[in-house]
């Protein structure tokens, strides 16, 4: 079985993470992908995001029509911070005979050696599913450099450009612009009812 990790705070989940999510599956063959919600990034700790109760309220709703995807809440069972490294080497345990493929974005691909431990992970991975993004351009051969063996582990997928992030959304939401089509239905119905992203 090949299981991909989709990981992110989505605040709020939209239609370009399931874009993004579907296109995975499709092109790498990934029979599961695990929407795995993080209570904050590492390289964010400044960033204000919704409770972690609501982001997996809006996952649960962004993915329940899709029988690949699947809630996953590894990263919140364990204390901050919480590294990539270690839940993959916890997935690892719990699906010893799982193929792991986590799926990036091209920007955090440029971010990787800021990572926690970034050889040991790439090392702990199947493969790195890596989502181009407008205006990305990665030099794998400089990176290679810096984290050896990771040129033969990524896999590129091509999807849509879609300019669509969580930021830009939630930007939207405060200055009373138009969001409804960004993201899936019960999504925009639950940030409507919580009136979410306003202060």
């Amino acid at each position: 079985m090949r299981i991909g990790i989709f990981g992110g705070t989505f605040d709020p989940p939209h239609l370009g993470h399931l874009i993004l999510a579907m296109e995975s599956a499709s092109q790498l063959k990934i029979d599961r992908i695990l929407w795995m919600v993080t209570p904050t990034s590492p390289l964010k700790q400044n960033q204000v995001i919704a409770p972690v109760s609501t982001r997996i309220q809006m996952v649960r709703a962004a993915i329940a029509d899709d029988p690949i995807f699947e809630l996953s809440t590894l990263e919140l069972e364990r204390e901050a911070p919480q590294f990539s490294l270690d839940t993959v080497k916890e997935l690892r345990h719990r699906q010893p005979l799982a193929e792991i493929y986590y799926l990036i974005g091209e920007d955090s691909l440029q971010d990787l050696p800021k990572w926690h431990e970034p050889i040991h992970f790439i090392e702990e991975v199947n493969s790195l599913g890596v989502m181009r993004r407008p205006g990305d351009k990665t030099n794998l051969s400089m990176l290679e450099e810096i984290i050896p063996g990771l040129s033969a582990k990524v896999k590129y997928i091509d999807a849509p450009l879609l300019e669509i992030s969580s930021h830009q959304i939630r930007d939207r939401i405060r200055q009373h612009q138009p969001f409804k089509y960004y993201l899936p239905e019960e999504v925009y119905k639950m940030i409507i009812e919580l009136d979410l992203y306003l202060d």
